[in-house]
């Protein structure tokens, strides 16, 4: 884990995201994926404007989730159509668009041959998935002439002169119990521009953004709510006890909160367009 030495020491589990951890039927689970989109749609819908992305393009959005940059891929950016994959499309449900096509797969299932696109995006997916960096590989394949390919995962930037505070004990132990139960891992993440380059993109880039992380903020209720669900598997890292989890909740609802959050990096390259 980038600047998180905790994380380092654990072994990465062989659980998975949406079956050990974060099950989309979970009550208020799709109101807290909807809380981290508040926080980071606007800068990655920016980010996908400024690359280019609008009418014509046909777009993959991988693990989509409850749909918010579908959304807005179909709603504001005009695209000609988004096929949304995710392992549980029922949170799509709402989004009845005939340019939409919600495909229920695994973007790790070999035999996956979504077509070919103006755009692939892939937002806090990877991470998540042991073998990221053969599936930077494939969704570099799902390119057309010309189109790009659109990466952000989380970045860890702790404060190096705080080891001891309850926030960050309890960052520290949801990083390792992500690891331990489901083998998340971001220490790659700042890597991502050079996996691009090797894939021979073109145009590659990187961006990071944090979020400010004030109390009653959409960031705040997505933290919050993140370690009360990780609640238990936070205490069975043995970095933390319930004592440590309430006081670092109630600081993130304090107006005492002080902290660099973990921030999103993003990196795109686009392929080659084909000479005339």
């Amino acid at each position: 884990m980038t600047g998180s030495p905790s994380a380092d020491d654990a072994a990465a589990g062989e659980g998975r995201y949406g079956e050990d951890l974060f099950e989309p039927d979970r009550p208020g689970e799709a109101e807290r994926i909807d809380a981290a989109a508040l926080a980071y749609d606007p800068v990655t819908t920016r980010r996908l404007r400024a690359l280019g992305v609008g009418p014509g393009s046909r777009c993959l959005e991988v693990g989509a989730g409850t749909g918010t940059v579908a959304r807005w891929l179909l709603e504001e950016a005009g695209v000609e159509e988004v096929v949304a994959l995710d392992r549980d499309t029922g949170a799509l449900d709402a989004l009845a668009e005939p340019r939409l096509r919600v495909v229920d797969a695994d973007v790790t299932d070999e035999s996956l041959r979504p077509g070919s696109f103006d755009l692939v995006h892939a937002r806090f997916v990877l991470m998540h998935l042991p073998q990221r960096r053969r599936l930077v590989t494939r969704l570099a394949g799902w390119l057309r002439p010309g189109g790009w390919l659109v990466l952000g995962d989380a970045v860890e930037l702790p404060d190096a002169l705080d080891a001891s505070s309850a926030y960050r004990r309890t960052m520290d132990a949801m990083w390792r119990a992500l690891r331990s139960t489901i083998g998340t891992d971001v220490s790659t993440v700042p890597a991502y521009p050079h996996f691009l380059r090797e894939e021979d993109l073109r145009n590659v880039a990187a961006e990071l953004y944090c979020p400010p992380l004030v109390a009653g903020s959409p960031l705040a209720a997505f933290w919050s709510e993140t370690w009360s669900r990780m609640r238990p598997a936070l205490e069975e890292t043995g970095l933390v006890d319930a004592t440590v989890v309430d006081e670092a909740l109630a600081y993130l609802a304090s107006s005492r909160l002080a902290e660099l959050g973990p921030g999103m990096m993003m990196a795109w390259g686009q392929r080659e367009r084909r000479s005339r």
